[in-house]
């Protein structure tokens, strides 16, 4: 039997705060459509048709993320870093179960405190981290993930907030890219995970107060993840089946009406 396809056209949301720039006008000079609407701009500009895009904030109901928004949400990007307590705990759940559901999300620089990545991480997601424009260098140590593809070794950033171990997440199903800093720090920056049918990858470049998302190679690495977080099951999360004994042997799924 064929493995399922992902859809032709990927249906992705990027979500982001939409605080900094309001607040901060250099962050708004530098980022003119918010740092959702850059992260939007890369993902479009590498996947081009094959991907529909919508973009949603906190500040709109229910932050822009309602059931019908994540029933025709094939991937989600998220950016947090003011407000993750003032995220919706309904909301959170919402995105909790379509990420088991089939739902790829892609966690980006300090969404590793949002509370949906900490709920499926299970873990405290607390690292090591210093703001002094250090240069990020990114390694690759998996050249043959789909995320990496065409990304320079290293990828160089010149200015980034350095983000260091220990990181306390789960035990990654793959690492993807290390990067170091000029103080000899080191960090797992790039990392997947599964969780009931969805796909997740980490991925922490992109500090508000750096031209990061601008960055070509950054642009790729999203947009590459974007592609392989797509779903390829049939939408459902993972369920309790009463099986009755043989039930293998009708070719269905055994599971009562």
């Amino acid at each position: 039997m064929s493995s399922p396809k992902p859809p032709a056209v990927l249906r992705v949301t990027v979500w982001g705060e939409g605080l900094h720039e309001e607040r901060e006008p250099e962050i708004a000079e530098r980022y003119p459509r918010g740092m959702h609407g850059a992260i939007a701009e890369g993902i479009a500009e590498h996947l081009g048709a094959t991907a529909r895009l919508r973009t949603a904030t906190l500040a709109e109901p229910e932050h822009g993320l309602t059931e019908e928004v994540l029933a025709e949400t094939d991937v989600l990007t998220w950016w947090g870093h003011l407000a993750h307590r003032e995220v919706s705990d309904e909301v959170v759940k919402r995105v909790h179960r379509r990420v088991l559901a089939g739902m790829g999300l892609i966690a980006l620089h300090s969404a590793h405190w949002s509370k949906v990545f900490t709920r499926l991480m299970g873990t405290t997601c607390t690292l090591r981290w210093r703001n002094e424009g250090d240069r990020e260098l990114l390694w690759t140590v998996d050249p043959t993930h789909p995320i990496a593809a065409g990304v320079p070794h290293p990828l160089v950033i010149e200015q980034q907030e350095m983000y260091g171990e220990f990181f306390d997440i789960p035990a990654p199903d793959e690492l993807v890219f290390i990067s170091s800093f000029s103080g000899g720090e080191v960090f797992r920056s790039g990392c997947t995970f599964r969780r009931g049918h969805g796909k997740i990858f980490y991925f922490s470049p992109g500090d508000q107060d750096y031209p990061v998302y601008h960055h070509p190679d950054v642009r790729r690495v999203i947009a590459n993840a974007v592609r392989w977080a797509a779903p390829d099951g049939n939408g459902t999360a993972p369920r309790l089946v009463h099986s009755d004994t043989g039930w293998w042997a009708g070719g269905s799924d055994g599971e009562r009406p």
